[in-house]
C-alpha cells in the first residue's frame, strides 16, 4: 500500500516543481481568434514540439476546422516555414521547429479560414526566447474571466455556483500567491484544458454522466476547502498544505477502493 501510494505522488510532486513548460495567448490581428501557444524548455540545436491551440475568444474553447499557415524566423530570416496553407480539424496542432541557437525567434502564425469559410488573412506573432540569457517569464492566468473550471461549471450548472466559486477563490487568493503554487498551477493547466472542454460538452449532452462526475469531484472538493481556513503566509506551508491535501486524496481515490478489493478478495477466498 505504501508502495502504491508513493507511485502516484512521486508525479505529483516532482511535476509542478520541474516542469519547463511555457505558455503564451494572443488574439490575431481582429480579435477574430486567439492563438496559444507551448511549448516545454528549448534546447538549442534540438527540436522542439510547439503546441498550438485555437480558441474561439467567446465561448473560451478550442475552435475546429482552422485553416492557417506558420513561419518561425530569426533576424529576419526564416528557419521554418511558410508551410503551404494547412487544416487542422481539432483546432489543436503540434509542430516540431528545430531551434538552431540562442536568441529571440519570431513564430508567427497567419489565419485564412474558420470552419471551411474563408476569411482575410489575420495574423499573430510570438517572440520565443531560447537560451538562459533571453529567458522570458511564463504566463501565469489570472483574469477569471480567461480561464474558467470548465468541468466544474458543467457539473454545478453555472459559474456562479458556490463550488466553482470556491475553486475560483482558491486559486486566485491562495494558490497563485506562491511561487511553488504558480509553478503548480502552470503545470496543472496545460493537462486540464487539453480535456476538460471535451469532458464538459459531454457532461451537458449525457445528465446520468453529469451526476456521476457531481459524485466523484465532491469529496475533492470537500478536501480543498480545508485551505480555505488555513492561513498561508509561506513556500514552506503551501509545500506542506498541498502535499497534505494530495495525500488526503490519494487516500479517497486510490487507498480506499483498494483496500476495498482486498477486502473483497480475501472475503472471498475465506
Amino acid at each position: 500500500m505504501r508502495f502504491l501510494i508513493a507511485l502516484f505522488l512521486i508525479p505529483l510532486l516532482i511535476t509542478p516543481a520541474f516542469a519547463q513548460t511555457n505558455s503564451q495567448t494572443l488574439p490575431t490581428e481582429k480579435g477574430t481568434l486567439d492563438v496559444k501557444l507551448s511549448y516545454d524548455k528549448i534546447i538549442p540545436g534540438q527540436q522542439t514540439k510547439l503546441n498550438i491551440d485555437f480558441i474561439n475568444p467567446q465561448t473560451k474553447k478550442i475552435q475546429e476546422h482552422i485553416d492557417y499557415i506558420i513561419t518561425v524566423s530569426k533576424d529576419g530570416e526564416s528557419i521554418f516555414g511558410p508551410i503551404p496553407l494547412t487544416h487542422t480539424s481539432i483546432g489543436s496542432v503540434k509542430i516540431p521547429v528545430p531551434f538552431v541557437d540562442e536568441g529571440v525567434y519570431s513564430v508567427e502564425f497567419g489565419i485564412e479560414g474558420i470552419l471551411f469559410q474563408p476569411i482575410p488573412l489575420e495574423k499573430v506573432s510570438f517572440d520565443v526566447a531560447v537560451g538562459e540569457s533571453y529567458a522570458q517569464p511564463t504566463e501565469i492566468p489570472k483574469d477569471n474571466n480567461d480561464n474558467g473550471c470548465l468541468i466544474a461549471t458543467a457539473t454545478f450548472g453555472s459559474e456562479l455556483s458556490p463550488q466553482v466559486q470556491q475553486l475560483r477563490e482558491l486559486r486566485d487568493n491562495t494558490i497563485l500567491n506562491t511561487k511553488s503554487g504558480m509553478a503548480f498551477m502552470t503545470t496543472f493547466n496545460q493537462f486540464y484544458y487539453s480535456f476538460s472542454p471535451t469532458v464538459a460538452d459531454f457532461e451537458r449532452e449525457h445528465p446520468i454522466f453529469k451526476e456521476a462526475v457531481k459524485i466523484t469531484l465532491t469529496p475533492m472538493l470537500t478536501s480543498l476547502s480545508i485551505l480555505n481556513h488555513v492561513n498561508i503566509d509561506s513556500e514552506q506551508e503551501m509545500l506542506s498544505y498541498g502535499i497534505s491535501i494530495v495525500l488526503l486524496n490519494i487516500g479517497m481515490y486510490i487507498g480506499i477502493p483498494i483496500f476495498g478489493i482486498l477486502k473483497i478478495y480475501q472475503f472471498k477466498r475465506k
